[in-house]
């Protein structure tokens, strides 16, 4: 009887740490009608063991979580897939001056993790134009987000750490001021960029020894009705680096592309370049003297090889 109550106990020992930890190739599912291991996306979150070296899911069934969510900087190798990109809704409405946070506690989704693939999602911070308000903060490497839509005003995207590596493919980000912002290396590939008012799309700060900021790769730059003057971008740091390449452009461009955030000085550290710009919006020839017009041979340089600086490529799985 003993031995069989050992045998008992070691079953169910086991049973629970497959459980607790999901195993490679599991799915977690997170549904709010109960039809799932989790009501909320966090708690499938904390469910899953640090520094895997295996991919495990989170699929999100559709609904409205109101919730702060945080990627631990332990996680990776995770995939959190939605169920429909406007029906997978993260919602959240902090911003910088609730209780005197400051800008980079507003975020309604937070990934410190590497190595993480999100798809098919809306993240959205619905403080609406109350000064900063941050929809996703990112801090980790290596992070894709495939068919995402992010929703917010001033600051929407706060790519948060230097050097570390990013992939928008397929996305839509909109806002009103500086709504893609930081100091990360980011490559945006065939995404819809909204300006909700005349204001800055991009607000990089690129550190000086990284080559590459952000890179919008054959993107549309699209604007609410009634949106006429908006800038490319200006540096929130002096060597921001910035380049848009085959991409189109509405009209609601400014000729001049870019502004210096009222310092001369930063005409000569900012890097802001493009390419082949189309639409109403493209001005190459009214673009401030400051920007750069890449030639044919320096386009070649834009890989995601040598942006990410990295040989591998990059599977969207």
């Amino acid at each position: 009887m003993k031995r069989i109550l050992l045998a008992i106990v070691g079953l169910l020992f086991i049973t629970t740490a497959k459980a607790a930890y999901p195993q490679a190739g599991d799915t977690l599912v997170v549904a709010q009608d109960g039809s799932g291991q989790f009501h909320n996306i966090q708690d499938a979150i904390e469910s899953v063991r640090a520094f895997m070296d295996y991919t495990v899911t989170i699929y999100i069934k559709n609904g409205v979580y109101k919730e702060k969510v945080i990627v631990p900087s332990w996680l990776e190798h995770v995939t959190i897939v939605g169920q429909d990109s406007e029906k997978t809704v993260i919602s959240y409405g902090d911003y910088a001056d609730l209780n005197k946070m400051g800008t980079f506690r507003t975020y309604t989704m937070k990934v410190d993790g590497s190595d993480i693939t999100f798809k098919n999602l809306t993240i959205e911070n619905t403080a609406g134009r109350v000064g900063q308000a941050v929809a996703l903060h990112t801090e980790g490497d290596r992070l894709v987000f495939v068919n995402c839509r992010f929703l917010g005003n001033q600051d929407t995207v706060y790519t948060g750490k230097a050097g570390e590596r990013l992939l928008f493919k397929d996305c839509y980000i909109e806002g009103t001021t500086d709504f893609i912002f930081g100091p990360s290396t980011a490559v945006f590939e065939n995404c819809e960029i909204r300006n909700k008012m005349d204001s800055y799309v991009t607000a990089a700060s690129t550190p000086k020894d990284v080559k590459f900021g952000y890179v919008f790769m054959h993107c549309r730059i699209t604007a609410d009705p009634g949106v006429t003057k908006c800038y490319l971008g200006r540096p929130w740091r002096p060597y921001a680096a910035t380049a848009f390449i085959d991409c189109e452009m509405g009209g609601h461009i400014r000729p001049e592309g870019w502004f210096n955030w009222s310092n001369p000085a930063n005409e000569k550290t900012a890097r802001y370049a493009e390419y082949h710009s189309t639409g109403a919006g493209a001005a190459a020839a009214r673009r401030v003297a400051w920007s750069k017009q890449l030639t044919s041979k320096e386009i070649k340089e834009y890989t995601l090889e040598n942006i990410f600086n990295e040989q591998s490529k990059w599977e969207i799985k």
